[in-house]
């Protein structure tokens, strides 16, 4: 999943990859926000995002697709 996180008084979106389910990652969101606790994510690589949930402005969630080699039609 990509994941792009807006904070405010920032000019960009933090952008993570992450192999974790859309539930499970807004399961996350949602109880940083409603605790007004720090959103803790992990991504594929290992590294950790930690944002106050404060200062979220959005989350967007996209599946990512592998990408195709070769030629053909889409199925």
């Amino acid at each position: 999943m990509e994941i792009k996180i807006g904070v405010h008084d920032h000019p960009r979106e933090l952008t993570i990859d992450s192999e974790e389910s859309i539930e499970a990652i807004e399961s996350q969101v949602r109880a940083a926000i409603t605790k007004g606790d720090v959103l803790r994510l992990a991504d594929s690589k290992e590294r950790t995002v930690l944002v106050p949930a404060e200062k979220i402005a959005f989350v967007e969630i996209t599946p990512t697709t592998r990408g195709r080699v070769g030629f053909g039609s889409p199925a």
